[in-house]
C-alpha cells in the first residue's frame, strides 16, 4: 500500500468512527451510533454512496461536520439519506453540515427518490451563526427545500433525539415523523404520570401536540418502522405505490356482527378495518392523537390505500379541532403520492359548543372538507352506519366526487339523527301534549324520520351508488379500486387554493 493510500484509509477510518469518547455515552442512553443506525436502515450487503465524507476533516473536532449524507438502498429502492452524528458537537449544525444537508436535498430532487432525515441534533452552532444562519444558502434554505420537495418525493423523519430551536422545523416539514421514546414511555402511552423530562418528549408530541406521527420504543424499532412506511410510498409523485402479495383479512366477527343497527350503540371501528384489509398490513398514523378519527395505510388485495375512519368508541366519533387537522393532513399526504382513499363513516357530525367554537372548529373542519374536495385519487366513501350533517361532506359524501358512495344496510344519511331532529322540529308540539302521551308520539315521529333516511330509500333516489352487505364489503372495495385505477389524477389548473389554517 502506498503512502497516499495509507493516509486515505487512516483518514477515512478516523472520520467514520466519530468522536469515540462520546460513543460510550450513547450506549448508556440506549442509543446507536449513526453508522450503526445506517447499517440497520440499509439493505444488508448493499452499497452506500456517501458524499462529502471529508467535509471539515482537517479540523479534529468536526469529522464530516457531524452529519452523514448519501444515497443507499432501502427495501430494494434508492433513497437519499441525511443522518446526524451526535458524537460530533451533539449533532449541531455547522457551516458544512448545512451545505451537506442542502446538497442531499438537491440530489433527492434530481434523482426523484425519497429523502430520509435521521435527526439527532442540538440545533445550529451559535459560534458560527454568521456562516450558518442568515444567508441565502444557510439553514433557512433547508426548510425552503423541504417545502419545494413536499408532495414531490416522500420525506421521512426519524427523530432519535433532540431537534431544538429553528431545527425543530426540519421534522415538522416532513411527511411523517417517527419519534423515539423509551420503552417505559411507550408502555405508559395510556394513563401515564407525566414527568418534567417527558413534557417535551416523544410521548407528549405523539399524544398531545400531534407533532409526532408514530411512537417508537427504540432506535431499532424506529428504523424498522421507517423501512415499513416506505413500502407504502412510491419513489415520487410521478409513480404509483408498488403492489404487494395479497393476503386474507384477519379472522374474526363479520362486519354485520360488529356494526349494530342501533345508532346509539358504539362499536370498535378497528374491528371493521381488520375485516376489510389484508392481515398484517395496517400502518397507523397519529394513533395516540385525536383518537376519535383513525387514519393509516393498509393494503386491499395487495394494493396500498389510505384509510380515514371515524371511531365511535371515542367521543362518539364526532370530529373535533385536532381530529379535523389530523385527517386533513393525512388526506393531503395520500393524494400527493397516489394512494387511493377509503372513508369508513360513522359520524354524528362536527362537535358543537362554546369551547370548540372558540377553538375554531369551523376553520379546522374546513381543512378536512377542503382536503377531501381537493383529492383527485380514487376515493370510496362507505356509510358504515350513520353519516350526519357536515360529517357527510368531510367523509367524502356524494357531492365530493367519490368514485363510489356505498352503504352497509345499517347506513343512514341525514342532517341530524332522529332524536335531535324530532326535538328540534316538534319541540313546541311535544310540550303541548299531555306528559302521558309524549313518549309514544315522539317514538312515532322518530320512526317516520328513520324511514325517510333509510338506506334503501337513499338508494332508490340514487343518492348512493350501492348497498353492500358487510360480508361483501372487502371484495366490493377491491373490485371498485381495480376499476378506478386508471383515473386521471388531475385538478383544474390554478396557482393554488387558499388553504384554511
Amino acid at each position: 500500500m502506498s503512502a497516499g493510500e495509507d493516509r486515505y484509509f487512516q483518514e477515512r477510518a478516523r472520520i467514520e468512527q466519530g468522536h469515540t469518547k462520546y460513543r460510550d455515552k450513547l450506549r448508556e442512553e440506549g442509543k446507536l451510533f449513526v453508522r450503526d443506525r445506517l447499517k440497520l436502515l440499509l439493505d444488508p450487503g448493499s452499497e452506500f454512496q456517501e458524499d462529502w465524507l471529508f467535509a471539515r476533516s482537517n479540523e479534529p473536532d468536526t469529522p464530516a461536520d457531524g452529519v452523514v449524507t448519501g444515497v443507499g438502498v432501502v427495501g430494494g429502492r434508492h433513497v437519499c439519506i441525511m443522518a446526524n452524528d451526535y458524537t460530533v458537537k451533539a449533532g449541531s449544525w455547522g457551516e458544512k453540515t448545512i451545505q451537506k444537508i442542502i446538497r442531499i436535498q438537491e440530489k433527492a430532487a434530481r434523482l426523484q427518490v425519497p429523502l430520509l432525515y435521521m435527526v439527532d441534533a442540538a440545533g445550529g452552532r451559535i459560534s458560527e451563526q454568521i456562516k450558518i444562519f442568515p444567508g441565502r444558502f444557510h439553514a433557512g434554505r433547508i426548510f425552503y427545500n423541504e417545502v419545494q420537495l413536499s408532495g414531490v418525493v416522500p420525506q421521512i423523519c426519524i427523530l432519535f433525539g433532540p431537534s431544538p430551536a429553528g431545527s425543530a422545523y426540519l421534522p415538522s416539514l416532513t411527511d411523517v415523523v417517527i419519534m423515539v421514546g423509551s420503552p417505559r414511555m411507550v408502555e405508559m402511552a395510556i394513563g401515564e404520570k407525566t414527568t418534567l423530562e417527558e413534557l417535551g418528549g416523544a410521548l407528549m408530541h405523539c399524544k398531545v401536540s400531534g407533532c409526532g406521527d408514530v411512537l417508537a420504543a427504540s432506535d431499532e424499532d424506529a428504523i424498522a418502522l421507517a423501512r415499513r412506511y416506505l413500502t407504502y410510498m412510491p419513489q415520487s409523485y410521478r409513480e404509483l405505490p408498488a403492489m404487494a402479495p395479497a393476503a386474507e383479512p384477519k379472522p374474526g366477527r363479520s362486519v354485520d356482527e360488529i356494526v349494530p343497527y342501533d345508532q346509539r350503540k358504539y362499536f370498535d371501528m378497528y374491528e371493521v378495518i381488520d375485516r376489510v384489509i389484508d392481515a398484517g398490513s395496517w400502518f397507523e398514523i397519529k394513533k395516540l392523537f385525536a383518537q376519535e378519527v383513525i387514519v393509516g395505510f393498509a393494503r386491499l388485495g395487495g394494493r396500498a390505500v389510505g384509510i380515514v375512519a371515524n371511531q365511535p368508541k371515542v367521543k362518539g366519533g364526532v370530529l373535533m379541532v385536532d381530529s379535523s387537522d389530523k385527517a386533513a393532513r393525512f388526506i393531503w399526504l395520500c393524494n400527493a403520492f397516489n394512494l387511493p382513499l377509503i372513508y369508513l363513516a360513522d359520524i354524528a357530525g362536527f362537535m358543537v359548543g362554546t369551547k370548540v367554537e372558540q377553538q375554531g372548529i369551523i376553520r379546522h373542519g374546513a381543512k378536512m372538507v377542503f382536503a377531501t374536495a381537493q383529492a383527485t385519487v380514487p376515493k370510496i366513501s362507505v356509510i358504515v352506519r350513520k353519516c350526519y350533517g357536515a360529517g357527510l361532506y368531510a367523509m367524502c359524501g356524494p357531492a365530493f366526487e367519490p368514485d363510489a358512495a356505498i352503504s352497509l344496510p345499517q347506513g343512514q344519511i341525514a342532517i341530524m339523527g332522529p332524536e335531535p331532529a324530532v326535538n328540534a322540529v316538534y319541540y313546541n308540539k311535544i310540550m303541548e301534549l299531555p306528559e302521558s302521551e309524549r313518549a309514544a308520539w315522539v317514538k312515532q315521529k322518530r320512526d317516520e324520520y328513520v324511514k325517510d333516511v333509510d338506506t334503501y330509500k337513499l338508494a332508490s333516489e340514487m343518492l348512493i351508488d350501492d348497498i353492500v352487505p358487510g360480508g361483501a364489503l372487502r371484495e366490493e372495495l377491491i373490485k371498485r379500486l381495480t376499476f378506478a385505477q386508471s383515473k386521471a389524477h388531475e385538478f383544474p389548473a390554478r396557482r393554488n387554493g387558499v388553504y384554511p389554517v
